[in-house]
């Protein structure tokens, strides 16, 4: 994370991804170039260069991208770390930039930014000491710059003559900490640092001098990963492990929360009938709800240690329903966030989907042994009407009619139709796939299906034979799928990570959108037609201006 020294802009990696997020208005930009999850970013002091490092596979060189700010564009892309880009750092006056591997690289690199070449390297830690975490250039000099980690921390000199580089010990006495992140407050001679050190916490951060006593200390959420310094020093901005970014101020020191995300795969993504101001999203331990607009948080409903694997709004958006993994189907009043019902072991391998009537009586829900399950939902309380039991997989995917005498529930190689009167089979489709996802078009006389044969499938509900068939995805599955009210485009998103835009009639796609890093996981159309929500496993939650906005 870094805080651009001009413009205020505030840096940070999603996936593989950079974005430049506005300290004054929160809008942001996204620079696009890395092949797999970003995992540094730094800004050079003069602010005209932006560099970020990345992971790929072992046997592999990392990408170092050097990108230019103001064209927002990639000024050099270079190679020679293993396996990872654990820091990256420029010199005070924009002559070099200084790399630093990831554990199974182990060495420092000075590069050239004008000849975009490297001058030389070294490994960074002395055989005897563990394994380096962080580098950072001093505040005045382009030859001296520091590195730190796990029982480490060096003092180094560029040699540019003999293009070398040496390191001097630092003596840290009985200071023992795994230092991940390093900023200079400021600087008199080497010796005499005046350092925001990092002390990795699981949930603790001390920001102090070099010597053992902390000035200053607080506690956050989440063992702290970042540190960057705005302007001269006096706010600064903290990342941690839990996906938040705070800001401080450094006369008060006291913590704002600015920005929070998920920290781990999202599963599920869902908006109020009639409304598009707000969505939830629910991952591992909570479900959030979003202002649309702001992108802010305006509520975590939290289960520690369980998952989420699906959600909805019952049509009056008066509870939030929803599936987890340890059998329960939780019912939340989306304004306080109050837990208005909980039932119990409603399925026995998790609760895998789930669904509400429109009337606001019922609840449908799957679970990973198969079974499809009706409750009548009473106030405070609820009764369990019928279980339907012929898929022989997890339930994937539920859809009611929107008369709520019908639905459709999707599993691997059937989708079923069902009769929600007498709790019968209707129609079964069978495809060699894992349904992942399946819908109504809004005349609902035709369902659309989409899996990991990735084939987008046309099926006839009256007699579940098939019309047509779709390539869906060049590569993997189809995760998620949304039809808008007209009925005339579609959207969907899986393991291609792309979310595109079909023509319903044309079966053509009209828009693609290209910004995840890992796989879709659930996409869905806002209810005003004007904007879309898509979400990954690894934990992005992006949202998209819908392409065909429907008229007034």
């Amino acid at each position: 994370m870094g805080v651009h020294p001009i413009r205020e802009h505030l840096i940070y990696p999603l996936g593989c991804t950079v974005i430049l997020k506005s300290l004054k208005d929160g809008k942001q930009e996204f620079l696009h170039g890395h092949t797999n999850n970003v995992s540094c970013v730094t800004v050079s002091k003069s602010g005209h260069y932006i560099a970020s490092g990345q992971v790929t596979f072992m046997g592999f060189k990392a990408d170092l991208i050097i990108w230019d700010y103001e064209k927002r564009a990639i000024h050099a892309r270079l190679q020679l770390h293993k396996a990872k880009v654990e820091g990256l750092a420029f010199s005070p006056n924009d002559k070099y930039l200084v790399s630093l591997g990831g554990q199974d690289d182990g060495s420092i690199v000075v590069w050239n930014l004008e000849s975009k070449e490297a001058i030389c390297g070294s490994p960074a830690s002395a055989h005897s000491a563990g394994h380096c975490l962080t580098i950072e250039y001093t505040n005045h000099s382009d030859n001296i710059f520091i590195s730190a980690g796990n029982g480490t921390m060096r003092v180094w000199e560029l040699d540019l003559p003999n293009r070398k580089i040496r390191p001097m010990e630092c003596q840290t006495g009985q200071l023992k900490r795994i230092v991940k992140c390093i900023e200079f407050k400021s600087l008199t001679r080497v010796g005499l640092l005046t350092l925001c050190v990092e002390i990795h916490d699981v949930l603790n951060a001390a920001f102090c001098h070099s010597s053992s006593n902390p000035h200053r200390k607080v506690q956050l959420e989440g063992g702290v990963t970042s540190i960057a310094v705005r302007g001269e020093g006096h706010q600064f901005f903290a990342g941690t492990e839990a996906a938040q970014i705070y800001r401080f101020g450094y006369t008060d020191f006291k913590e704002e929360l600015i920005a929070t995300s998920h920290n781990s795969a999202v599963k599920d993504v869902a908006f109020p009938f009639g409304s598009s101001e707000l969505f939830a999203t629910c991952s591992q331990d909570d479900i959030r709800v979003w202002h649309a607009e702001t992108s802010k948080e305006l509520l975590r409903l939290s289960v520690p240690n369980m998952t989420c694997n699906a959600l909805d709004f019952m049509i009056d958006g008066h509870s939030i329903i929803s599936a987890w993994n340890d059998g329960k189907i939780r019912v939340f009043a989306p304004e306080t966030g109050r837990a208005m019902l909980v039932i119990h072991s409603a399925h026995s391998m998790g609760v895998t989907a789930i669904a509400g009537t429109r009337d606001c009586k019922r609840i449908i829900s799957g679970g990973g042994e198969g079974q499809v399950r009706v409750w009548e939902i009473l106030q405070g309380c609820h009764r369990l009407i019928e279980t339907m039991k012929e898929h022989k997989a997890t339930v994937t995917s539920i859809k009611i009619k929107s008369n709520d005498k019908e639905c459709v529930t999707g599993s691997d190689g059937a989708c079923i139709i069902w009769d929600l009167v007498r709790f019968v089979r209707n129609q079964m489709v069978l495809a060699n796939t894992l349904f992942r996802s399946v819908c109504y078009h809004p005349e609902e006389y035709q369902i659309i299906t989409g899996g990991t044969d990735r084939k987008i499938g046309y099926w006839e509900v009256y007699d579940g034979s098939a019309i047509r068939e779709l390539e869906g995805s060049l590569s993997g599955a189809i995760n998620g799928m949304h039809i808008s009210q007209d009925g005339q485009h579609f959207v969907t998103g899986g393991d291609e990570k792309l979310v595109k835009v079909w023509d319903y009639s044309e079966d053509e796609v009209t828009h693609v959108g290209v910004g995840h890093s890992g796989s879709i996981t659930s996409v869905k159309i806002s209810s005003n037609d004007r904007s879309m929500v898509s979400t990954s496993v690894d934990g992005a939650v992006l949202r998209w201006r819908y392409p065909h906005p429907s008229s007034p």
